[in-house]
């Protein structure tokens, strides 16, 4: 029997319990019970967790649960850029690049990293679709090397998940899909993977893409090292031949990550670093910036303007921060291939914002056989995007304030520009009316600041797009929208 002293203090805990119970919420009465889950895991941090804005909704919950899980926020970007190349092969695969800006509270100035598709050095004759060399994989393990926190290993398991195991096509999927649906069908090792009925796969057909879990398992047992130098190296540069793309061991062997200060400009109180050249779309977004920071509802000219900076520099190279002073002639550029653009912020007021290319939809539209990346196109056959991220900071209290990254070929300068600039007015971070077609934007904003007030952050997926924008709220402010619901 249990002497009577001890039932009594039972009862009494049992009392307290049921007190504090209603209090607790499901997540806190899973921690009171079986503890946190570790790092690592999702779940392991509880409230305010930061925010994701991608173009893919799945590669978005994967950054998500990357933050849950302890991670930061090149930890999420990590795993999101690494996601995509799986669920949104359209606009972002190894085969391609891109280039990121990540601000940590207590730097100067966003530092850039910047992948860009480039191209090889030497095609063959026999290369009818010349590739672009692979990128991608270098600069998410640049991004995550400098800035990560998360073991590599557990950030591309994800991604090799989805890709053997099969993920819902989303509709920003099948809407590229049906664009390009002749030319990848005409490649059988795309056909295989896009197409294995005959027609292209639609929404919510399962996408199985097992050759590219192969070589992601391949990067993730034995390093970058293998991607560029070893044997997935040869696999794939053989591949490549195969496919018309013309790649040789020089130009693996050559490919580097360009760090440097982000192109940063004054706005009031605020500091925003854009991409610098050579992804443009920053400078070209800069010089935006500019003009409708003077007149909100000059698009026209806004777009006139980003362009003729854009091309000069395209043109004549030169010093980025005199091209936004100097008097320009109007120009144009040609029809600029497809991007994706993604931010991500995380409880600490670390920002990462990113934009992505295969420098063509489906880039050459062709699989590498037997490795299962899409090949890009390579830059000596078609022009480089605009490829437009910026992150703004509050130099006096040290603290992220927005982060915003735009698509939409020649729109996406303007897009980033009036998105940008509705957040530092302290309206809703997507702007109202929406940016100029055919831009479309990707946006988180903190007025308050973060470290600080992060009751303030919100984020928003442009709606016209397909993506989607995902986060936790804190505590309170999951009470005060529901009093039921506080610690859920």
């Amino acid at each position: 029997m249990v002497p009577a002293a001890v039932a009594r203090v039972l009862a009494q805990a049992a009392k307290l319990f049921l007190v504090f119970l209603p209090l607790m919420g499901c997540s806190s009465l899973v921690r009171f019970i079986v503890g946190a889950p570790p790092e690592g895991v999702p779940g392991h941090v509880e409230g305010f967790l930061g925010g994701v804005v991608a173009d893919e909704p799945r590669a978005t919950l994967i950054a998500r649960e990357v933050l849950s899980s302890g991670g930061n926020a090149a930890d999420a970007a990590t795993a999101l850029g690494f996601a995509l190349a799986v669920t949104l092969p359209s606009r972002a695969g190894l085969g391609g690049g891109g280039a990121c800006l990540v601000y940590q509270p207590g730097m100067a100035v966003p530092h850039a990293l910047l992948f860009l598709p480039a191209a090889g050095e030497n095609p063959p004759p026999n290369a009818d679709r010349p590739a672009a060399v692979p990128m991608l994989p270098i600069g998410l393990e640049t991004l995550h090397a400098r800035f990560g926190h998360l073991p590599l290993d557990r950030l591309l398991s994800p991604a090799e998940e989805l890709a053997r195991f099969g993920v819902p096509v989303s509709r920003a999927l099948a809407r590229d899909l049906q664009v390009v649906a002749q030319p990848l069908l005409a490649d059988p090792a795309a056909r295989a993977v896009f197409g294995p009925g005959g027609l292209v796969l639609d929404e919510g057909g399962v996408l199985y893409q097992r050759d590219l879990a192969t070589s992601l398992s391949q990067i993730r047992i034995a390093g970058l090292a293998d991607f560029y130098h070893g044997v997935l190296a040869q696999r794939l540069q053989a591949a490549a031949a195969a496919a018309g793309g013309g790649l040789s061991a020089s130009d693996f062997a050559k490919a580097a990550v360009q760090e440097t200060d982000a192109l940063d400009l004054n706005a009031g109180a605020v500091r925003i670093g854009f991409l610098p050249p050579p992804a443009d779309g920053g400078l070209a977004a800069a010089a935006a910036f500019r003009v409708l920071e003077q007149k909100p509802d000059a698009f026209a000219v806004a777009k006139e303007r980003a362009m003729a900076v854009a091309a000069r520099w395209r043109a004549a190279g030169g010093n980025a921060n005199d091209l936004l002073t100097a008097v320009l002639p109007k120009a144009s550029l040609p029809p600029l291939p497809a991007s994706s653009g993604f931010v991500v912020l995380d409880r600490s007021g670390s920002a990462v914002g990113c934009a992505l290319t295969m420098n063509n939809l489906f880039g050459t539209g062709r699989v590498a056989p037997g490795t299962g990346i899409l090949l890009a196109a390579s830059p000596r056959v078609a022009p480089l995007p605009l490829l437009a991220a910026a992150i703004g900071w509050l130099p006096e209290k040290s603290a992220f304030r927005v982060a915003a990254a735009a698509s939409g070929q020649d729109g996406a300068p303007v897009a980033l520009a009036d998105g940008l600039l509705a957040a530092l007015r302290g309206e809703e971070p997507m702007p109202k009316p929406l940016p100029p077609e055919p831009g479309r934007l990707a946006i988180i904003s903190c007025p308050q600041g973060l470290p600080g007030d992060e009751e303030s952050c919100k984020w928003v997926a442009d709606p016209r797009g397909n993506g989607a924008a995902l986060g936790e709220k804190s505590p309170k402010e999951m009470e005060q929208e529901n009093p039921q619901s506080k610690g859920k």
